[in-house]
């Protein structure tokens, strides 16, 4: 061992002795944090819509981003009432419209409002819907409406985040008892199980606390990533377990804990580095939950990792002696048939699959993606979309979107709706110069002072004063002096005009006029508040197309061609449901093909490293992508509508963590193989990674179709019925496909070593000593193969990535005898 390897040793060893022996520092220190963490998870912020993930060069986002500086969108809810007649409705109207705060409670008796004895109310609240007003008064509403038969929905508050965190809730419990059986049925003590889980315990609740650094998460990362957590990384702890217990046959529980850190710490970090490679290729999305849920997900390794470091070797040493009291048997078998049967195949096995995977690459490709909730059905059914099913049941919804453009022309706007309104598809428009305010006038609709005088039923020469005050303050000075006879003004302006200047002191009316007054202005600046601002108009187009067709989405694009015939392009947002499913579409093309370059590009790079050979990071990662299009292929056979997300997410855990099932097969094929033949090696490699395998594959299983079960959330459902059948896929083909393919690949991985041959030494000793590394030599009996065990006797070997330690309580008997050779001479 060079002088350098020995100091990097030496100083691994004394970290890991820091660590063990300060046990009760970490255990402090980790208390602090957990009860920090147990405060901090309610300064979490959650965002519950999809659209504010896309990209800001997107028309939605830009479009929101308008909207929400230039115009005030009241908060609102719709109310259906079942078994209630018209009038009952009317009632109910006027007591609603008296309530404080409450605007208006729109019904009639049209089919839009009153159909099959049940009535929909259409309720809108005096302040904009980010006012917590508009939370204390949809309690009250809830309150009235409490004794009738009644659906309620709405935008407002999180009332859906809500009930998805209890939905999660249930799945997580119900995960943490799957986890404690397979624990239990793959550990060799009971008292696995809670070193365990308090290891893993301590890493979720801090992933959940330190959330809050990240400012603002999606309600999909909110969601699942504790289940996702556990099923990941929880590898990690078993393995660090694993070693305690294998230096435990020879070491008392601090030398055995102390060593086996030391050995597990690069052992881990290199496993892991696989699973946040694939997850890396998240954060490059352009959708921004990809971003949100890749960074949660690797923050949440790096801690499970801390965690596993720094906590679970003073959570061993507290429970060093349950350890040795509940040891009991083995509960997995062996499975030597597997084995056996991937040699009898192997000519028939990894040729079919070969076939199978250009085909599912082909059939993927057809898989219907969708980009909204609309075509999807979730397993579940929560209140609130319980309530928006019985609305639709009842109630025909059209299909709104909002188009914005500049202000300050009336007549253009006046011309644009007209031409919307020839379309086919669009069923009504409302903006400001098409609503009707009074008498048959429009609120843009230009008045001169003898109609105004007649609307109001005021003298001529009164109406005259008004419009010419409203000259001279609109600095029009010729109107003001001789030209009012044809002077026109829109009747809002007007009106708001009047309005201001009776609030100012400078006009009296009388009071029936001025109710009159105080009604028309109350709605005019509802709407002008809603429909325009200082620089931009905005009009509401409601179409009886689907929320996501191909015909929706070329009725976006005429919807632009139309509008650019009146104002620049640069200034023209639809904003809808159907225009940010539109942008999720636009930006999956790109996120799909990134990604995938990208988690294959980071997982290669670590295989390389790992293997030291070109052609076994190729074959393994031909595997594994394999399973992913195997897996997509089955909603494209079953027409079965796939939310966009579930793919991008998936095929990233997928290519990151269920390839860690095919390194642990190839890592132990290409070890065995280096004393066995390949049927022999193919079996024990087999027996050897089934346990690890199954338990780790179990749990990722579980997880995912647990979650893809047992939730209402079309994103959340998507995300987890294909992350749970991807893994149970991925199983199968590492136990049943892989070991095929690397006994037929077995000549061109050694081919595509890069690894130079390196002199090697022999070392021949007597005595009591410690042999850690690859060893190819005698030990009282030929011996291939990596040994860490104290050996008493005669050696005689070559040793790789190690050395041989004299132990201090025997005497040496004999001095080095050192000699170089290269592999593959003669010796």
């Amino acid at each position: 061992m060079s002088s350098n390897e020995k100091a990097g040793n030496s100083f691994m060893l004394k970290i890991c002795t820091f660590i063990v022996d300060k046990r009760n520092l970490f255990f402090l220190i980790y208390a602090i944090v957990c009860i920090f963490s147990v405060i901090s998870r309610g300064w979490v912020g959650v965002e519950n819509k999809l659209p504010k993930y896309l990209p800001k060069t997107s028309e939605t986002y830009r479009g929101l981003e308008l909207m929400e500086e230039q115009f005030t969108t009241y908060g609102s809810a719709k109310v259906m009432v079942a078994n209630i007649s018209y009038d009952q409705a009317l009632l109910i109207q006027e007591d609603v419209e008296k309530i404080s705060g409450v605007f208006s409670a729109e019904i009639d008796d049209s089919d839009e409002h009153y159909a099959n004895g049940s009535a929909l109310f259409n309720i809108t609240f005096d302040y904009d819907e980010t006012n917590d007003k508009c939370l204390e008064l949809l309690d009250t509403v809830k309150e009235y409406f409490e004794p009738y038969d009644y659906y309620l929905t709405t935008t407002l508050g999180d009332t859906q985040s809500e009930l998805i965190d209890q939905e999660m809730n249930v799945i997580s419990v119900i995960v943490v008892i799957v986890v404690v059986l397979v624990l239990v049925l793959t550990s060799q003590a009971y008292a696995e199980v809670p070193i365990l889980l308090l290891t893993f315990g301590s890493a979720a609740l801090v992933q959940m606390g330190t959330n809050f650094l990240l400012g603002t998460i999606s309600f999909v990362s909110n969601s699942v990533t504790i289940v996702l957590q556990l099923a990941l990384s929880v590898d990690y702890a078993v393995i660090f377990l694993n070693r305690y217990k294998e230096e435990h046959m020879t070491l008392e529980p601090r030398e055995a804990c102390i060593v086996a850190l030391s050995k597990s710490i690069p052992e881990i970090t290199g496993s892991s580095l696989t699973t946040i490679g694939g997850l890396v290729a998240m954060l490059f999305m352009q959708f921004g939950i990809g971003a949100d849920m890749g960074t949660v997900l690797i923050k949440a390794i790096i801690l499970s990792l801390l965690s596993v470091f720094l906590l679970m070797p003073g959570i061993i040493m507290v429970f060093a002696g349950l350890l040795e009291k509940t040891k009991h048997k083995n509960f997995i078998p062996q499975i030597p048939f597997v084995g056996k049967f991937a040699y009898k195949t192997r000519y028939i096995i990894a040729p079919l699959f070969v076939v199978l995977i250009i085909v599912a690459n082909r059939v993927s490709a057809k898989t219907p993606y969708v980009y909204g909730y609309s075509q999807i059905t979730p397993p579940l059914t929560n209140a609130v979309q319980k309530a928006e099913n019985i609305q639709k049941e009842n109630f025909a919804s059209d299909n709104m979107m909002a188009l914005v453009f500049p202000s300050g022309d009336y007549d253009r706007e006046k011309r644009l709706i007209d031409e919307i309104l020839l379309e086919d598809d669009v069923t009504s428009v409302t903006g400001l110069a098409n609503t009707e305010a009074m008498n048959g006038y429009t609120l843009t609709e230009k008045l001169t002072p003898r109609q105004f005088s007649e609307l109001l039923n005021i003298d001529y020469e009164v109406a005259e004063l008004v419009y010419a005050a409203y000259a001279v303050n609109d600095e029009d000075y010729a109107k003001a002096v001789n030209g009012l006879a044809n002077y026109k003004v829109p009747l809002i302006d007007m009106f708001m005009f009047v309005y201001k200047e009776i609030k100012e002191g400078y006009v009296t009316l009388d009071d029936e006029l001025m109710k009159k007054l105080e009604d028309a202005n109350r709605m005019m600046n509802f709407a002008k508040k809603q429909l325009e601002s200082d620089e931009y108009s905005r009009i509401l187009i409601y179409v009886d197309l689907p929320q996501e067709s191909d015909e929706t989405f070329d009725f976006i694009e005429k919807l632009h061609r139309i509008t650019e015939k009146y104002y620049a392009a640069s200034k023209i947002y639809v904003v809808g449901e159907s225009v940010s499913q539109y942008d999720l579409k636009k930006c999956f093309s790109r996120d799909n093909t990134v990604t995938g370059v990208i988690s294959i590009l980071a997982v290669l790079v670590v295989l390389l490293f790992t293997f030291k050979s070109a052609g076994m990071p190729v074959l393994l990662i031909a595997v594994i992508q394999g399973c992913i299009w195997i897996n997509f292929s089955i909603p494209a056979i079953r027409h079965d509508n796939l939310f966009f997300l579930g793919y991008l997410i998936v095929s990233s855990i997928q290519m990151g963590a269920n390839i860690d099932y095919a390194i642990v097969i190839a890592g132990r094929y290409t070890e065995l193989r280096e004393s066995m033949g390949k049927r022999d090696a193919i079996i024990d490699t087999m027996n050897l990674s089934f346990p690890t395998i199954i338990t780790s594959g179990t749990m990722l299983a579980v997880a995912g179709t647990l979650i893809g079960n047992m939730t209402s959330d079309c994103a959340i459902y998507g995300i987890g019925k294909c992350l749970g059948r991807g893994t149970i896929i991925s199983i199968l083909v590492t136990m049943f496909v892989l070991p095929q393919i690397l006994l037929v690949g077995d000549r061109v991985i050694e081919l595509t070593a890069f690894v130079m041959n390196m002199p090697l030494r022999l070392k021949q000793r007597t005595g009591t000593m410690r042999i850690d590394g690859f060893i190819r030599g005698r030990v009282e009996g030929n011996v291939t193969g990596v040994i860490h065990a104290v050996v008493k006797g005669d050696v005689s070997a070559y040793i790789e990535n190690g050395d041989i330690t004299p132990m201090e309580d025997e005497p040496i008997d004999a001095e080095d005898i050192e000699f170089y050779y290269t592999e593959g001479e003669d010796i």
